[in-house]
């Protein structure tokens, strides 16, 4: 007890412990209980199970750097410590993570980092490797430890660089402490799904080199509820400039929670290519308003009854004004079928008389 492992670096009175680049496959056993700082860096370590960090022989252990190993899967209770603070998981190539993975109890957890969760080393095992939370199940096992509420004391997140496209709802209602998230350098398509909802401590969103073409009204409004946001950041996404910006220019202007939106161009079309969006404006964008297919089928609906109503009124005061002609015309036809109706009957009987068919021959009836 009290002693150093082998391959690592210890300093008592900075009770800290150093553990970089020393080929370890396994978190050493025999961890002085002093250390409030530990370094386990650079190492093919691929798995952490329960128990990874025994709690009763390290009680102040406050901060824990994992990061750049080859780390693959942290089981349920391998993070249970009583004292952890800060936890760096950044560059591994996280396939499973346990949402359990800091107890049952909860954490006292108050930063989060996992930024470029991909395996460093042999560039093609990186290429293989890269973009590990974009893996569904990891990142909704994350989601899921993120909601369970075992982090209601996380401060900080990182989640940049993992080639996000889409984030689980719901992800960050459980973090009523967060005050900063970066979710930058991702490609982060949309944010309709995303609640801000419950982070009232929220003060700073990096949302920078993502694939954001707009925030609809929703996101904004959600930004505008949280009284502590002072510092969004937006820079090089691919806003796409049309008519649905409309709602993001206006909130630009009059909002000062974004840093650099001067700076803040069009990616498309190609007409806007470059423009400024706080120099957008309504004849820039030429837009309509605009009429869905089921009110237009609706107004085509009504606009045919109405005229097919007018016809028909039309049609019976014509009638109507031409009465006494019409009855005359009406009986004047049933003279005439009555004469022709009387002709035939008159035929028809000549017909069967047989005296009177040798005189129909001779002479004309």
């Amino acid at each position: 007890p009290g002693g150093c492992p082998a391959l690592c670096e210890c300093s008592e009175p900075a009770k800290t412990v150093k553990c970089v680049n020393r080929n370890l496959t396994a978190v050493p056993r025999d961890l002085p209980p002093y250390v409030r700082s530990l370094f386990i860096t650079g190492n093919p370590l691929a798995h952490l199970p329960a128990g990874a960090f025994p709690a009763q022989r390290l009680p102040d252990l406050a901060s824990l750097n994992l990061s750049g190993n080859h780390l693959r899967t942290v089981e349920a209770g391998a993070l249970a410590l009583p004292a952890l603070r800060q936890l760096d998981l950044s560059g591994n190539a996280l396939a499973s993570f346990s949402p359990q993975a800091f107890g049952e109890g909860g954490s006292p957890l108050e930063e989060l980092a996992l930024r470029g969760c991909y395996a460093g080393g042999d560039p093609l095992e990186e290429l293989a490797l890269r973009g590990a939370l974009r893996d569904h199940g990891v990142l909704l096992s994350l989601a899921a430890l993120l909601q369970s509420g075992a982090l209601r004391n996380l401060s900080r997140l990182e989640l940049a660089d993992n080639g996000l496209v889409l984030l689980p709802a719901g992800m960050f209602t459980a973090l009523p402490a967060l005050r900063q998230l970066d979710l930058s350098n991702n490609s982060l398509v949309g944010l309709r799904n995303v609640s801000f909802q419950g982070l009232g401590q929220l003060q700073s969103l990096n949302l920078s080199d993502n694939s954001l073409g707009v925030l609809w009204n929703s996101t904004l409004a959600q930004f505008r509820s949280l009284p502590a946001l002072r510092h969004i950041v937006l820079g090089h996404n691919t806003w796409v400039c049309d008519c649905a910006i409309e709602d993001l220019v206006a909130w630009l202007k009059e909002s000062d929670q974004v840093e650099g939106k001067e700076a803040l161009t069009c990616a498309s079309p190609e007409k806007m290519l470059g423009k400024a969006l706080l120099k957008i404006n309504g004849s820039d964008l030429n837009c309509s308003v605009p009429i869905d297919l089921p009110s237009q089928l609706q107004t085509s609906y009504v606009f045919l009854g109405i005229v097919l109503a007018l016809i028909g009124a039309i049609f019976l005061l014509v009638l109507y004004l031409n009465r006494k002609g019409i009855k005359k015309w009406m009986h004047n036809i049933r003279d005439a079928c009555r004469d022709h109706m009387e002709g035939y009957h008159y035929r028809y009987e000549i017909n069967a008389d047989p005296r009177l068919t040798n005189l129909s021959s001779n002479s004309d009836v």
